[in-house]
């Protein structure tokens, strides 16, 4: 019994590598080391541990695994073909196709292939986030092992444990180095995710070659320093080993763990130019027969996956996954009818929806002439918001009393107190926004708050949730030069550029109290994208709404706040943020002039690019060519605004260190030189 146990466990995991193998060659492009090192890992963690069915990998406590070793995507694949994962359907539930067949592996890393050359998110049932950029999937690991830990709290009920799912990740040696997957070890450690084992594949391969060229720490200690739990597995292929290091993971209930995994990575014929030979490349023909005869397997075959592998796949996660699925379906048609509310909110978590009335308690602000910053006016709705939707939670880099991001009268997310909707990440930034990802992806509102200089630091986190269609959002503050005696290491000059670059991000600057309102009601919207709010340290007046269009005009981008008396302008002013009061005063001086001005405040470029041609030339008419664009950020973007004849008053060069008062007169942000420039 022993030897036939052996004998199908080895064919499975010569099965993974000779298909990660095959899909490297036939694409000839391509990791294969790394999946056929780690084949015996991935075996006995889907096959033998994870709670996971794979007719329904939307199953809300099923256990989540992470390649953050992007470049290892076959790995995942073959795990997902031999698995039996369904692929969701256009409405978001599973279908009876399989999401990884075979086809798809031959199309390995070809153009609407399922099997991308890095796991995307959305594109393939069954994997859990995007990875590639190295460090993000085992920081988005630990977003996911805090949301186990915050439904399990607010959720669960004495005999009604819906969640308690754990959380694994497969990283590379360069998971470890990158600053983003330090940071997210050391918020792990300190809030003792014992939910949480990241497998290290220590192949001392990177590359360049040997890992010794530029990493020479020790690892497990520096771990141990973290708080974690550290056991080590000196061969990948001692399955044994590797049961008992997971089941030392499963007895561990005060920290997370890392278990260190040492593989030989599968190299192919090395060169001069490249001496890790397979790591990044395809073996080449040969390579591959020798190693399929090594095997025992066939050599002249591609793509041979033996029915008796998919058997045990099949009895293996199929019917362990069904059985704990279909037990916790019933536990759950049982909780819905004791507390039907909870049940509904659960729902709604899943689907990424948002209670009845949810804006509700979102007040107008008066008209104000000294008026509030807006993160001030921020703090002040996000808790509006707060109220009615308890899902919402996140925090700051330790910039809470600055960013005014704390929700009023919730506990600290902390260890051993996981019911908590504050989070404090530390001086952490880009863990933070990767952890907010990690989060999201299991259905809560996360958002994650700094100086909005700072935001330079969490840009590939930011990235990968446009990518994902993550509704994470970023509170952003300190917006400007406006920030004064700090200086320009903490003034944003290039910032807004930089975040309306990205693809799929909302970015929203809002010019007053009202427009921050009207900001919360766009971003709590959002279902399949992140968004930005940027929000001055300065107070900003806050608008005569009777005298001004309504704030409302937020929701499309840009609108019409002031106009020139027959509504016919000969000349707009356009800005966002902080500089539309100035343009407002600057409207007054031209109008006593006889000059017929038009104000636009223009806070949400994406909002506007998105309206029709109709509303976006009624706002900015083609026949009004002269057009001055007012923004305390560089002028890149805006001539699609001001067009060829328009002219920027904003900034071409770093700050400066002074009052606010004196760099704003400096930098020519004042009603006069706006004036000025229009006359």
């Amino acid at each position: 019994m022993a030897d036939a146990t052996d004998h199908i466990e080895q064919l499975a995991i010569n099965t993974i590598r000779t298909l990660s193998m095959d899909a490297v060659e036939a694409a000839r492009s391509g990791h294969p080391g790394t999946p056929m090192a780690l084949a015996p890992a991935a075996y006995v963690l889907f096959n033998q541990v994870l709670r996971y069915d794979p007719d329904r990998p939307d199953w809300p406590n099923r256990d989540r695994f992470v390649l953050s070793c992007g470049h290892a995507s076959m790995l995942l694949y073959s795990m997902l073909h031999l698995a039996g994962v369904k692929q969701a359907g256009n409405d978001g539930k599973p279908s009876d196709e399989p999401a990884v067949s075979l086809d798809e592996i031959r199309r390995f890393r070809q153009l609407g292939s399922r099997c991308p050359g890095h796991p995307e998110y959305g594109e393939t049932s069954g994997v859990e986030t995007t990875t590639g950029p190295l460090g993000q999937g085992i920081a988005n690991s630990v977003g996911m092992a805090v949301a186990a830990r915050w439904l399990a709290g607010y959720f669960n009920r004495p005999g009604f444990e819906l969640f308690d799912y754990n959380t694994y990740a497969v990283c590379s040696d360069g998971d470890l180095m990158e600053g983003v997957g330090a940071e997210a070890a050391s918020i792990a450690g300190h809030l003792k995710l014992s939910n949480l084992c990241w497998i290290y594949d220590d192949n001392q391969v990177t590359i360049e070659g040997k890992t010794s060229l530029a990493f020479s720490e020790d690892v497990a200690t520096r771990f141990t320093g973290y708080g974690w739990n550290v056991v080590r597995v000196d061969d990948v292929n001692d399955l044994e080993s590797l049961r008992r290091a997971i089941k030392i993971f499963h007895e561990t209930d005060d920290r997370p763990t890392l278990i260190i995994v040492r593989s030989i990575i599968a190299f192919g014929a090395p060169n001069k130019q490249n001496t890790a030979g397979a790591h990044g490349a395809p073996l080449g023909e040969d390579e591959v027969r020798l190693a399929k005869a090594a095997y025992g397997w066939p050599e002249d075959k591609h793509f041979v996956v033996p029915e008796e592998v998919l058997a045990h796949f099949h009895q293996g996660i199929g019917t362990r996954g069904k059985k704990l699925r279909e037990a916790w379906d019933a536990k759950f048609a049982r909780y819905k009818a004791k507390y039907p509310e909870l049940a509904e909110q659960l729902e709604m978590v899943q689907n990424r929806k948002l209670p009845d009335g949810w804006y509700t308690d979102i007040q107008q602000f008066p008209a104000d002439s000294k008026g509030l910053a807006t993160r001030a006016s921020s703090g002040k709705v996000l808790n509006q918001v707060a109220r009615n939707v308890p899902w919402l939670l996140g925090g700051s880099a330790d910039l809470a009393p600055s960013n005014k991001s704390l929700i009023d009268g919730a506990d600290d997310f902390a260890a051993g107190y996981y019911t908590g909707r504050n989070f404090h990440f530390g001086i952490r930034e880009h863990a933070m926004a990767a952890i907010c990802n990690g989060m999201t992806l299991c259905g809560l509102r996360a958002y994650g708050a700094t100086f909005f200089v700072f935001a330079d630091y969490m840009r590939p986190a930011m990235r990968l949730a446009a990518m994902m269609g993550l509704p994470v959002f970023y509170i952003l503050t300190h917006d400007s030069i406006g920030v004064g005696e700090d200086g320009p290491t903490h003034q944003p000059v290039e910032q807004l550029a930089s975040l309306r670059a990205i693809p799929g991000i909302m970015v929203i600057r809002p010019a007053d109290a009202n427009e921050v309102a009207e900001a919360y009601r766009a971003i709590m919207r959002l279902a399949d994208r992140p968004a930005a709010l940027v929000l001055t340290r300065q107070n900003l007046p806050t608008l005569d709404r009777t005298k001004y269009a309504p704030a409302s005009g937020l929701q499309k981008g840009g609108y019409v706040l002031a106009d020139a008396a027959d509504g016919k302008p000969k000349l707009i002013l356009i800005a966002s943020g902080s500089e539309v009061s100035l343009c407002l005063e600057a409207h007054e001086q031209l109008a006593a002039d006889g000059i017929k001005a038009r104000v636009v405040s223009l806070p949400c470029w994406e909002l506007f690019d998105a309206q029709p041609a109709e509303y976006r030339d009624s706002v900015l008419p083609p026949e009004c060519t002269k057009r001055i664009a007012v923004e305390a950020g560089v002028e890149q973007g805006w001539h699609k605004y001001i067009g060829p004849g328009g002219r920027f008053i904003g900034m071409s060069s770093f700050g400066a260190s002074a009052p606010a008062g004196v760099l704003l007169k400096h930098f020519g942000f004042t009603a006069e030189n706006i004036a000025a420039a229009a006359r």
